[in-house]
């Protein structure tokens, strides 16, 4: 008996990969506070996410990127590419997951606030292994 194993990445399995790809894009293009302020901010995000929604949570960080903290800006960016472009959730506004939430439904919000949960702990993760964080973030 033999196993068909073409099948393919798993779902978590492409989620730990676009989770890889960005961290190796900040830790090449950011210099050291902005990656340890990406790190720091990912890490944080689960818990806003839980406690105010993830329309707030990533309005806080769209917030902070105003401040001219672009890595915060690329935070967002990375969730949107997940969320809408590879995982394929239709969203209203395919260039920002902000405007996907506000715009649509609640089975929408349901399915972004799960997937962002799911691939924010691979981002973490990665980031942790890359040394991302500086010692005193936890």
């Amino acid at each position: 008996m033999t196993t068909d194993t073409s099948a393919g990445p798993t779902l978590d399995q492409r989620r730990a990969a676009h989770a890889w790809e960005a961290i190796q894009e900040i830790k090449a293009i950011a210099k050291k506070t902005d990656r340890e302020e990406y790190a720091g901010e990912a890490k944080k995000l689960p818990i806003r996410i839980m406690t105010s929604g993830l329309g707030q949570a990533l309005a806080f960080l769209l917030a902070k990127a105003k401040d001219k903290k672009q890595n915060l800006r690329r935070l967002h960016d990375h969730l949107t590419a997940w969320v809408l472009a590879e995982r394929g959730l239709r969203g209203a506004a395919p260039k920002s997951l902000l405007q996907s939430v506000i715009q649509g439904d609640s089975d929408f919000l349901r399915r972004a606030t799960d997937e962002v949960l799911a691939y924010i702990q691979w981002l973490n993760r990665f980031a942790e292994a890359e040394g991302l964080r500086s010692d005193g973030a936890d």
